[in-house]
């Protein structure tokens, strides 16, 4: 190829150069193929920390993004076309260059909408919606979490878990307009567990919003944390860590903008909300588990008659402990919310408490706050927690 064109094609590629100097963490490959005559000669690039692994004719070398631009120009001046594509998490992007144009475009990574999900059970079945996290474009996530089958089909045992996932996601876009922009958003996921969410939270904003964000599992166990750290790394997803260690004890580097607790038993859901007010997160998403700390402290003389039947009391023990969670918050500041997030026929532990923050305190929420508190004779773990650490 002529000078001209190959200083044409030297411009794209300072394109490409800074798409991947402000996000590396989602670039896939870059795969080149020239053309001489009717010979085709191709090479790919794939990601070696902090550099690209570049192999051509047989030949592979450890490059610098700036060097890998230098050696694709200079391989030119020997073809008469080169055509490369740069691939990221859910975009590529084409160049094609001969001596006449030089041209580039997006390549959205395609839907397969032909693709037979699954014979729905009887008790649970796909939805008659449109997926946020979509079969076809999110197949390999989907066979990473156990969602669907290698051969590309949703499984029957996990329709449930499937709607369940992707309402979540529903309902986490809801606030996504409400988080800061054009900066990464880092989002930690207390008692991580497998991390099914994070990954699904991954997928979503990544490739379907185009937002750049980084994911922070932290979890007790060991063995979860080595679980989630193999499926990232077999997904390619490396804006994630995760980290064995009690929530109590940890401190972040940076600013987090989302605190995400999904059934965290009883008090441990408490924690991921005091942190993620320690924090000043933008915003806090917990879904509730199993509620046992008030059931044995409150107590109500109006009611007495009717707390008499324990599954009476521990029912209101339940209601008592997510709204006065809800109240709290929105003394510290938070906009907050209660949606059922499954039908209560999937579980009774079906409440997605969604906190966003507007201000520094709200006085008259934290007067409330404690008239409850001496009313019902109770001392919520979540008060003692935010007073505490």
């Amino acid at each position: 190829m002529n000078k001209q064109t190959i200083s044409k094609l030297n411009l794209f590629l300072i394109g490409v150069k800074s798409r991947f100097e402000e996000n590396s963490n989602i670039f896939k490959n870059i795969k080149i193929t020239y053309k001489a005559g009717s010979k085709n000669f191709k090479g790919i690039g794939e990601y070696e920390s902090p550099n690209i692994k570049f192999n051509f004719n047989g030949r592979t070398e450890i490059l610098s993004i700036d060097d890998l631009i230098n050696k694709i120009c200079n391989y030119s001046i020997n073809y008469d076309s080169v055509t490369l594509i740069y691939s990221e998490r859910g975009t590529d992007i084409l160049i094609e260059a001969d001596n006449k144009n030089v041209k580039m475009k997006n390549i959205e990574t395609k839907e397969d909408d032909s693709k037979d999900l699954s014979t729905p059970s009887e008790t649970s079945t796909l939805l008659n919606r449109n997926y946020y996290i979509k079969a076809g474009k999110a197949d390999s996530l989907l066979k990473e979490i156990n969602i669907m089958t290698k051969d590309g089909k949703i499984k029957n045992d996990k329709i449930r878990k499937y709607n369940q996932i992707d309402h979540y996601v529903e309902l986490f876009d809801e606030m996504l307009n409400k988080l800061p922009k054009k900066q990464t958003l880092t989002i930690l996921d207390c008692g991580c567990g497998k991390s099914y969410l994070s990954f699904v939270l991954n997928y979503y904003l990544t490739e379907v919003k185009k937002i750049k964000c980084h994911f922070i599992g932290l979890d007790y166990k060991e063995s979860v944390i080595e679980s989630s750290k193999k499926i990232a790394d077999n997904l390619g997803y490396r804006n994630m860590e995760f980290h064995a260690i009690d929530i109590k004890n940890y401190n972040p580097k940076n600013k987090i903008n989302v605190v995400m607790s999904l059934h965290a038993c009883d008090t441990a859901t408490d924690m991921a909300l005091a942190l993620g007010i320690r924090l000043y997160s933008d915003a806090i998403v917990a879904v509730p588990c199993c509620h046992r700390e008030l059931l044995s402290q409150y107590s109500y003389d109006p009611f007495k008659s009717i707390l008499k039947h324990g599954v009476f009391k521990t029912r209101l023990a339940d209601i008592l402990t997510d709204g006065m969670r809800s109240l709290l918050l929105e003394a510290k500041g938070y906009d907050t919310s209660v949606v059922e997030y499954i039908s209560p026929l999937e579980t009774p532990k079906n409440l997605m408490i969604r906190a966003v923050k507007i201000k520094d305190e709200n006085e008259d929420a934290m007067s409330e706050y404690l008239n409850l508190m001496a009313q019902l004779n109770v001392y919520p773990a979540l008060y003692s927690f935010i007073n505490e650490w």
